[in-house]
């Protein structure tokens, strides 16, 4: 009876053993990605935090060109300026971006999503709102218009 108490011990201690060496794997791997990703760059409101991914050092250049850099940070255009929205966009992104990233399933050059033209659409309008406020057009048909298809680099320059 001894003998199969020590074994069902030992099943117990040992199934916590590989529990803990697994979740300390995962835990490390996670820590030294975010360490070599400089993930704490993103929580940030630095916009050299962007050209961390080789991918977007165009973009980032072309920001710095820009009569924007004067006035925005990226996060000023590319995220909603509610907070708890703020963050979650920078956390979809970010996993969005790290997927893309890590695999190299992305294009070049970058496109926008939709949820993300839409965000910066909204910014546009909100910081220049006296001028693009008799811009709306008419519900009844007409194709919406984006303010980067007339307005392409004013952000980046390119």
């Amino acid at each position: 009876m001894l003998k199969y108490a020590r074994e069902a011990v030992l099943g117990i201690n040992g199934a916590r053993i590989l529990f803990g060496a697994l979740a300390g794997f995962v835990i490390g791997l996670g820590v030294f990605t975010f360490v070599y990703a400089e993930g704490a760059s993103y929580l940030s409101n630095d916009s050299a935090a962007c050209a961390n991914c080789h991918v977007m050092q165009e973009q980032y250049d072309g920001w710095l060109k820009s009569s924007h850099r004067a006035v925005a940070a990226c996060n000023d255009c590319h995220t909603p300026r509610p907070f708890l929205m703020k963050w979650g966009m920078k956390a979809l992104n970010g996993a969005r971006h790290s997927w893309a990233f890590t695999t190299g399933l992305f294009s070049e050059p970058i496109f926008v999503t939709p949820l993300n033209q839409r965000v910066t659409e909204d910014a546009c309008r909100n910081c220049h709102a006296e001028m693009t406020a008799a811009m709306t057009h008419p519900s009844g048909g007409a194709e919406k218009r984006f303010c980067v298809n007339c307005h392409r680099s004013v952000g980046h320059l390119h």
